[in-house]
């Protein structure tokens, strides 16, 4: 599974190593989700300060973005004002993108005219009682982590249980009536991203295994159309996200090359057809093979795919936690990107053009 990674073309060609990235094979679903008899809570001590977890709950922020949840659009306008672009999501809700500033860069999730989710990854944004870059000892020195979290939801109960790998990865924390799910960059051990969800859309991601008694919260199909708005709005949050890391980390932007995007997402649905994972394909060939049919002129290229992350922020966080897809999305020779999404397919094609 492992092929070109970057293509130096003409006289001299480089080679090193592709990657890829599953968050779970075609049965991994399946497996994450069972029905079970969750144990009835304790019966807590302190009813204003314990939940169904029956230890003590951390209150809920009094300031920053986490306030928003539950808000209607017109609150959420008010503090942030009109986002840049409206994006439709997999899980019921469409995404308001907030990609003025990428130091402030930020998604909020509205369902039926309220605020549903907030996915904050820039580093200026407020993100109490946690900050963006903060050493992960410090986040578990203030914080309890449980390795399993209840939730009673309208009759039903969830039990979302955490691996080692979640734990020191994306550790979720319950703040009154929230939670926070927390995205750690393993490689500098600080807090990268946070997202803040309420109970119902907790249950519809469902990032974590997940035992339930009762009905099991699914968000609604989708048709092709509306899988298509999906995919466009995941490109372009793929492509924002990648951005937003590379100046985090001292590295200029790259630019929307839209060749590429269309070789990209060649091979996403590719993959998704003929129920494979890798970066060579039987009919269409490796990287190399993919760009020269699109007509892509480069210097250098390089490649990132993943499949079946529940969606961009989770899938590039993903990538910035594996050693080859990080040292692509932060390669500072690359100068341009082109994004490709089909269905929970997703594939990055960096490319360096030739200096003019």
């Amino acid at each position: 599974m492992k092929t070109l990674l970057r293509i130096l073309i003409l006289s001299t060609v480089f080679l090193t190593i592709g990657f890829y990235v599953s968050q779970n094979n075609s049965d991994y679903k399946d497996s994450l989700i069972r029905e079970e008899p969750v144990p009835a809570p304790e019966e807590p001590t302190q009813p204003d300060q314990r939940g169904t977890t029956g230890y003590e709950i951390p209150e809920r922020p009094v300031k920053g973005l986490s306030t928003l949840i539950g808000k209607n659009v017109a609150e959420v306008e008010k503090a942030l004002g009109k986002p840049q672009r409206i994006d439709k999501s997999s899980y019921d809700y469409d995404w308001y993108i907030y990609n003025h500033s990428l130091d402030k860069y930020l998604q909020v999730g509205i369902l039926d005219n309220k605020a549903v989710t907030i996915y904050a990854i820039g580093r200026e944004t407020s993100v109490e009682p946690f900050s963006i870059g903060k050493p992960l000892e410090e986040i578990f020195t203030s914080f309890a982590i449980h390795t399993n979290i209840t939730i009673e939801y309208e009759g039903n109960a969830y039990r979302l249980d955490l691996t080692d790998t979640d734990v020191n990865t994306m550790p979720l924390i319950q703040l009154g009536d929230i939670y926070a799910q927390l995205y750690i960059d393993r490689f500098t051990g600080s807090l990268s991203s946070v997202r803040f969800l309420d109970a119902e859309t907790l249950i519809k991601m469902r990032p974590y295994e997940v035992a339930y008694r009762g009905t099991l919260i699914e968000p609604r199909e989708l048709g092709d159309e509306e899988w298509q708005e999906v995919e466009m709005g995941a490109e372009k949050q793929i492509f924002d996200l990648t951005n937003v890391l590379r100046i985090r980390h001292g590295l200029e932007p790259v630019k929307w090359d839209e060749k590429t995007a269309q070789a990209a997402y060649g091979h996403s649905l590719d993959m998704y057809e003929t129920n494979t994972f890798s970066h060579v394909s039987k009919k269409y060939g490796n990287l190399s093979d993919r760009l020269k049919k699109a007509r892509v002129v480069y210097q250098s290229a390089g490649e990132n795919i993943a499949a079946n992350y529940i969606d961009s922020p989770a899938v590039v966080e993903g990538w910035l936690n594996s050693k080859g897809h990080r040292e692509t999305l932060l390669d500072k020779d690359f100068t341009h990107l082109g994004v490709g999404v089909y269905r929970k397919y997703y594939t990055q094609n960096f490319i360096q053009k030739w200096l003019e």
